[in-house]
């Protein structure tokens, strides 16, 4: 059994004394500190460079076989926890409870994580990865203006179809928008430093062609220290649990957060690539499970939804049950079903602003703050209870 450092914290005079930093343990678990550099090295490098090399001439059966081999017993993986972590909200969540006590106060205020008080945000996201996916893309957007939701389609830029400036704009020309998705997503992105170097430039550049703040790597591959090198304003490239991925890890968190100036925007739930031809569930059940579990945080729920594994009626139907769900949460929850670009103006704006005691009240002030909510935590039978701003 594991150690729980948590059984030595020790409140005196007002002061909580911590046998650890929590800031350094958060961290280490947002950047992914905990996993070792599985392609660094040894097998597991010679196995990706093989598999890539291969890659393009093996059936879509093929490779689903050998990913099912690979995945073979992600269940019995105890960290992170499936199918939603939470380690790092519920960290911060009792060092808050620990404030409370260590200042015998009844309540903190905080800003309210989401604007106008919504319960919980959620995003949609279509990688498109192949040229049957680009032509989907105005029938996904037909499905998706349907249920009133606008959503982000992250596009490759090199080798894997025709990016025509008509495409780019047909997409942003309906409310919809548009992230850079790798270079060209053949799985190399971050194997070597310098390689890695070259193609930020060229990523950079198609930023700024597509007009696009947000970027994805391939397969969410990802290496959160080199991010400095790319110029963007938000990833989405870090999954919350990677156990059924090829980079195994997860940030632990339901939240969005700062790495450096890039805002990343976690992958919350289940691919539906995964959902689909990994875990062979064509329902909507587990992400119904995941949307339970990230609601109880007050988090950000986040789909990748690929208009490639959409296109046969089956499979778009699952996806269109997974649209009138969240239309239902939007309608009967209060959750801010938004675009990834609004969630990082959002969460941005709220960084910024500052609360105010103004007499027995708080006052919340700066860019946006008309949109914010007061909140405050307070705690009954040793839980920590976040009051929902109406």
């Amino acid at each position: 059994m594991l150690y729980d450092a948590l059984d030595e914290v020790e409140i005196n005079n007002g002061t909580t004394y911590l046998p650890f930093d929590p800031w350094q343990v958060a961290d280490n678990l947002l950047r992914e500190r905990y996993v070792d550099d599985w392609r660094s090295e040894g097998f597991m490098l010679a196995l990706s460079k093989l598999y890539y090399f291969i890659r393009p001439v093996l059936s879509a059966g093929m490779r689903r076989l050998l990913q099912k081999v690979y995945m073979k017993g992600w269940d019995r993986l105890p960290f992170p926890r499936w199918p939603v972590d939470c380690s790092v909200d519920n960290l911060l969540g009792r060092l808050l409870l620990m404030s409370l006590k260590s200042n015998r106060v009844e309540r903190i205020p905080f800003i309210w994580f989401w604007p106008e008080g919504a319960s919980s945000c959620a995003i949609v996201t279509h990688d498109v990865e192949t040229e049957l996916g680009r032509n989907f893309c105005p029938t996904l957007m037909d499905i998706d203006d349907r249920f009133g939701i606008k959503s982000s389609f992250q596009i490759i830029p090199e080798q894997r179809y025709d990016v025509s400036p008509e495409f780019l704009t047909s997409i942003r020309k309906r409310g919809f928008e548009l992230a850079v998705h790798d270079l060209n997503h053949d799985g190399h992105l971050y194997r070597d430093r310098g390689e890695f170097l070259e193609r930020a430039v060229k990523i950079n550049s198609y930023g700024k062609q597509f007009e696009a703040q947000g970027f994805r790597a391939a397969v969410l591959y990802r290496k959160q220290l080199w991010y400095d090198a790319l110029h963007f304003s938000y990833d989405m490239s870090v999954p919350n649990v990677a156990h059924l991925d090829p980079q195994r890890g997860g940030c632990c968190t339901v939240m969005p957060y700062f790495l450096g100036n890039i805002l990343e925007l976690p992958v919350t739930t289940t691919q539906d690539y995964t959902l689909f031809y990994i875990l062979n569930d064509f329902s909507i059940d587990l992400w119904k499970k995941q949307i339970e579990i990230i609601m109880e945080k007050h988090g950000l729920i986040s789909f990748i939804v690929h208009p490639d594994y959409v296109v046969r009626p089956s499979e778009r139907a699952i996806y269109e049950g997974l649209l009138g769900f969240l239309s239902r949460l939007r309608e009967e929850k209060g959750v801010w079903v938004a675009t990834p670009g609004e969630v990082n103006s959002w969460w941005r704006q709220r960084a910024e602003m500052t609360l105010l005691e103004n007499g027995e009240d708080w006052q919340i002030e700066g860019p946006g703050s008309e949109r914010a909510r007061l909140a405050y935590a307070s705690e009954k039978d040793g839980r920590l209870i976040l009051s929902h701003p109406t």
